[in-house]
């Protein structure tokens, strides 16, 4: 069974860092596109960043130049590097699948991102 484990979320002030990291078993990682979502309470799961088997990268245009997204296959673990952040990054984050390659079932339990002063 698929298992998707998110960490490393916490409470930091604008500006700060913080690196998620998403452990994954159940799956053939290294085959698998994975990318990272977050959901901020009254909207919608929007789509982070993405990361392929060639380690090919795509971000949203909120986070670009700010977020990084990578991946250790031999640790099947995707991370998220999270710079400068903004109020606007509070949110509750998920990895999954790429949405284009195909979703994992189910969804992790999250990791709490709050950007506040």
């Amino acid at each position: 069974q698929v298992q998707l484990v998110e960490s490393g979320g916490g409470l930091v002030q604008p500006g700060g860092s913080l690196r998620l990291s998403c452990a994954t078993t159940g799956t053939d990682f290294s085959d698998k596109a994975m990318a990272w979502y977050r959901q901020a309470p009254g909207k919608e799961r929007e789509l982070v960043a993405s990361i392929i088997t060639d380690g090919s990268t795509n971000y949203a245009d909120s986070v670009k130049g700010r977020f990084t997204i990578s991946r250790d296959n031999a640790k099947n673990t995707v991370y998220l590097q999270m710079n400068s952040l903004k109020t606007e990054d509070t949110a509750v984050y998920y990895c999954n699948g790429d949405p284009y390659y195909g979703l994992l079932d189910p969804w992790g339990q999250g990791t709490q991102v709050t950007v506040s002063s």
